[in-house]
């Protein structure tokens, strides 16, 4: 019964991770998909007066929307780790290294 226990609590943190990530990727089209209007001139007409509304003002959209990206990149490998499986032969391959290098060391003194 705590296998089948442990089976659904990791799938609910499973299931957690995606909703945050899919998550991440609304907010990051609905934000920077609104700067860019912004940027464009699009969405003037409904700015106040007051809005700066040159275009030098705009030119750290580009920076937040590379940045943005990168922190998205990185979630996206973080929630899809378990899809690359080199990590986990490489994860595997160190695992045998250490118990060799342990087998081999402990065989020297005998």
């Amino acid at each position: 019964m705590t296998d089948r226990n442990f089976a659904r609590e990791a799938a609910e943190k499973r299931v957690k991770e995606l909703k945050g990530y899919y998550r991440h990727i609304a907010i990051f089209v609905v934000v920077n998909g609104i700067l860019v209007l912004l940027k464009w001139g699009v969405l003037n007409s409904f700015l106040p007066e007051a809005f700066p509304k040159e275009a030098y003002f705009y030119e750290w959209i580009n920076a937040n929307i590379l940045i943005w990206g990168v922190i998205l990149l990185v979630h996206t490998i973080i929630v899809l780790r378990h899809k690359f499986s080199f990590f986990k032969k490489w994860e595997e391959r160190q695992i045998q290294k250490y118990i060799d290098e342990d087998r081999d060391h402990v065989d020297k003194y005998k």
